[in-house]
């Protein structure tokens, strides 16, 4: 393999490297900007379950003071009652005081309803109030590791910036332009391996001449006849090279 194709081998690694960090910073303010949301909504919810706990707890309150209005009313008609001169006036009396009373028993039913709907409500504030605060935490957590991962990826990405710019001045200028060139095509990838007779990436045969070409090694540059990547075939190492 000739110099120029190993230093354009890691110009490829370096930039692949590179567009996985670049999406990984990326994506991290949309994960946290999701998880802002979710906790968003959840406080929405139970600043609505506080509401009706309130609202409930005031509409008893209303009706306990109905009752007493009611009672405060029979205690006056019981009293307007011994002065009555007729009988007629007698079961008027009768009337409006059995109205107070039907009044207080539906007051009091609707009192009954409001402690049972209170009890749930009760529950649910508290429930919501338990897991929004660990919610809440969770949340810090993601944003302190998103800040460190990103400051970390930030520093590996200007070190990988001065690492290509060091490889860039030394690879010959063929090797490179073409390398630009290609890899600002879909997918990023500009070097491919001729692997079993085949291109590594799009999986095409390499005709015979091509792979004698490239097996006799040289340092000009060769394509991939099929999706004109540049190309290279790295021999295979035997067990006593390895060792």
């Amino acid at each position: 393999m000739s110099p120029d194709l190993s230093l354009v081998l890691k110009l490829q690694s370096l930039d692949s490297r590179t567009v996985e960090l670049e999406r990984e910073v990326a994506a991290l303010p949309k994960r946290i900007a999701e998880i802002e949301k979710q906790l968003d909504s959840h406080k929405k919810r139970l600043e609505l379950d506080r509401a009706a706990l309130a609202a409930n707890g005031k509409e008893r309150k209303s009706r306990e003071d109905d009752i007493k209005v009611q009672e405060q009313k029979i205690s006056k008609l019981k009293d307007q009652m011994v002065a009555a001169k007729t009988n007629e006036q007698y079961r008027a009396f009768q009337h409006e005081i059995d109205f107070c009373e039907k009044e207080i028993r539906r007051f009091e039913d609707r009192i009954l309803d409001l402690m049972t709907e209170s009890e749930r409500l009760d529950k649910n504030v508290k429930a919501a109030e338990a897991a929004l605060a660990g919610e809440s935490k969770q949340v810090e957590t993601e944003k302190q590791a998103a800040k460190q991962t990103t400051a970390s990826h930030m520093q590996e990405l200007a070190t990988i910036k001065a690492e290509r710019q060091q490889i860039v001045s030394q690879v010959g200028k063929e090797y490179y332009t073409q390398y630009e060139r290609l890899r600002k095509r879909p997918g990023g990838i500009a070097v491919a391996e001729a692997v079993d007779g085949s291109c590594s990436v799009c999986h095409m045969i390499i005709r015979p001449q091509v792979m004698q070409d490239l097996r006799g090694g040289g340092d000009g540059v060769n394509f991939c006849e099929s999706c004109k990547r540049i190309i290279y075939y790295n021999p295979p190492v035997s067990a006593e090279q390895s060792a």
